[in-house]
């Protein structure tokens, strides 16, 4: 279970809130034009872009991960753009 901003403790429930905020920025992102803001094809856009959809959630957006996460049975890449502490 990562440690999340809502506190929660379920995974189901994380899986689900996490899908919900997420969607919701990737919408805002596009509709208010912010999407034309981020520099494409960089390391530094795309941390932007974790950072913006995953805000609401997690403390550790739009930053270089130091340690290994899993979400479910998926291993996410040895380096990602979230840190873990």
């Amino acid at each position: 279970m990562l440690e999340n901003k809502q506190n929660i403790t379920n995974q189901l429930e994380l899986n689900r809130e996490e899908e919900r905020l997420s969607k919701k920025r990737a919408k805002t992102l596009y509709d208010l034009g912010q999407i034309h803001q981020i520099e494409v094809g960089t390391f530094k856009g795309l941390s932007e872009i974790h950072a913006y959809l995953f805000e609401e959630i997690y403390p550790f957006t739009g930053k270089v991960r130091e340690v290994n996460i899993t979400k479910g049975s998926f291993r996410f890449a040895l380096l990602c753009i979230c840190r873990y502490p």
